[in-house]
């Protein structure tokens, strides 16, 4: 299926429109102390699609960041790649064979390496996962998940990770339609607060790195308000100095800040990569919520990314169904009503080099936060 495989510079990681997986993202964990690279890949047209073309293949890389776990152990993490997607029944034997021949290109002392999938899932796909009523009822359980993933596999080697690094579900909206369409596609509530954030004098502008305190002041508060993880100042300083022009996969990094009278109420990061634009992060102050400042940031990000030449807008993660129950329910709520597709993808998935070690780092996951990339 792979016909060939190599080490590339980071520079020439091809344009994407998955962030994780640029040349901007390798340099922003760089700087953060991870070490990265990236692989090239030459795959057979006709083993990854109903398309005969004899002789024909294509192009692909993966962008691979590499972790120390200890003075010992690493493993190998791709975040939402690779990107080339092959049929249903293909995807694991591909996935396989890029594994096993990836591992000469990784550390000597590293253990694993972890897909995290932006593939759609099969079980999205089948109407037995549906209630009667549309709600997705997710997948299977791991077990049964790793039988249908390893089917087609010569090692069955594949096994579902105990948790996702990044989002697993998203909602994609089409930033093809026009102004009134987006409206349109929007919930009437919805509508209704990006219409009272204007009455109430809200209004949205590009900041810079000199207000990233701003930023984070407000950042801290949601932290607190919705008990998430907090992330180092430096973090965001990093995302947003970047400059990864001059490669092949760059990034805009957007910092927006919705206020009245000069007061911020709400914030974000808004990632222009490809034809998409990605709702990275975002913050609110816990005063003045019925100011609707949230609402206003998300309808000029959408108008941004439009006048950018985005084609589509993700909202970058909520819960899989609209369920109270679920910790993301709220954003699946907020972001739901601005339209747009649920995507439910395969989340992450492991392939292990050394079996025995790789349980340890799964135990170790179990009692820490483990490895996540966001």
């Amino acid at each position: 299926m792979i016909t060939e495989i190599f080490e590339k510079n980071i520079e020439d990681v091809y344009r994407t429109s998955i962030v994780q997986q640029t040349a901007f993202w390798s340099e922003v964990k760089r700087k953060l102390g991870l070490e990265t690279t990236a692989i090239d890949f030459k795959v057979k047209i006709d083993e990854i699609s109903r398309v005969s073309e004899d002789n024909c293949s294509v192009n692909g890389d993966v962008l691979v960041i590499i972790k120390k776990i200890d003075r010992n152990t690493s493993v190998a993490y791709v975040p939402y790649g690779p990107e080339i997607k092959p049929g249903e029944q293909s995807q694991s034997i591909f996935l396989e064979e890029l594994s096993e021949i990836m591992r000469s290109f990784l550390p000597s002392d590293c253990i694993m390496v972890r897909f995290d999938l932006a593939w759609e899932s099969y079980w999205a796909k089948e109407p037995d996962f549906f209630c009667p009523d549309g709600k997705w009822l997710g997948p299977p359980a791991s077990s049964f998940q790793e039988i249908r993933f390893n089917y087609n596999t010569v090692k069955w080697n594949f096994k579902k990770a105990l948790s996702n690094n990044l989002p697993s579900n998203t909602i994609f909206i089409d930033l093809t339609k026009s102004k009134d369409d987006l409206l349109k596609s929007m919930k009437q509530k919805t509508r209704y607060n990006i219409s009272l954030s204007k009455r109430k004098k809200v209004t949205v502008r590009i900041a810079g790195i000199r207000e990233l305190e701003t930023w984070y002041r407000l950042y801290r508060d949601t932290s607190a308000r919705n008990h998430i993880y907090l992330h180092d100042i430096n973090y965001f300083r990093t995302i947003l100095s970047v400059d990864s022009c001059k490669t092949q996969s760059p990034a805009n990094v957007i910092l927006l800040i919705a206020e009245t009278d000069h007061k911020p109420l709400a914030s974000m990061f808004l990632v222009i990569s490809g034809n998409r634009a990605t709702y990275l992060y975002g913050a609110s102050s816990s005063e003045n919520r019925n100011m609707m400042a949230s609402y206003a940031l998300q309808w000029e990000a959408m108008n941004i990314a439009k006048e950018m030449g985005c084609t589509e807008y993700d909202m970058f993660g909520v819960a899989p169904a609209s369920d109270p129950g679920h910790p993301l329910y709220g954003l699946y709520r907020f972001k739901s009503g601005f339209g747009g597709e649920l995507f439910h993808s395969l989340g992450c998935w492991d392939y292990p080099f050394d079996l025995e070690k790789y349980k340890t780092f799964c135990s170790v996951e179990l009692t820490q936060k483990g490895y996540h990339d966001n």
